[in-house]
């Protein structure tokens, strides 16, 4: 095992070793039962697209974009096919055997960037919660989280123009 796998280990089995409190472990479970396919972040946009007429467009195009990041690191997962720890006892169960990336930390992360930019101060602390909470489900290793994470923002980043009702040029 090299040093980052080693490194890897070493922090899912701490942090998997805080879900032994029930409150953090019904967190982690709840933050990871709302970000699943991105559904938090699905919803909140379609919800803020609904109370927002002004921002409409932006905010539709902000959810299609952390939808657009979610697919992209599903098919990642399935190039990548990396195993989900096995050396911890899972919180929660998920959807798919492949760890990286992680496509709840990808998710939060075009969320994050996406719905900040539009002035929802929560989104980055929320989605921090959310890529947390799988660490402590015991479900990815940090670096699957910290891939997830800058392949959404990335992907956000890359279509923040169009979101904002410009072309992509």
């Amino acid at each position: 095992m090299d040093d980052l796998d080693d490194m890897d280990h070493r922090i899912v089995t701490a942090l998997r070793a805080c879900g032994t409190d029930p409150r953090v472990a019904g967190a982690a479970r709840a933050l990871s039962w709302a970000g699943e396919h991105g559904a938090l972040w699905l919803a909140g946009g379609l919800a803020a697209a609904a109370v927002d007429p002004p921002r409409r467009t932006a905010w539709l195009r902000g959810t299609a974009l952390t939808a657009g990041a979610h697919v992209v690191s599903m098919g990642v997962k399935r190039i990548v096919r990396r195993p989900r720890p096995a050396h911890v006892v899972p919180l929660v169960r998920t959807a798919g055997r492949h760890s990286f990336p992680s496509s709840h930390a990808t998710s939060a992360a075009a969320a994050a960037v996406v719905f900040g930019g539009l002035g929802v101060r929560a989104a980055w602390p929320l989605a921090a919660a959310v890529c947390a909470s799988r660490l402590v489900a015991g479900v990815h290793y940090p670096s699957d989280v910290a891939a997830g994470a800058a392949l959404g923002a990335l992907t956000a980043r890359l279509g923040t123009h169009w979101m904002r009702g410009g072309s992509r040029d």
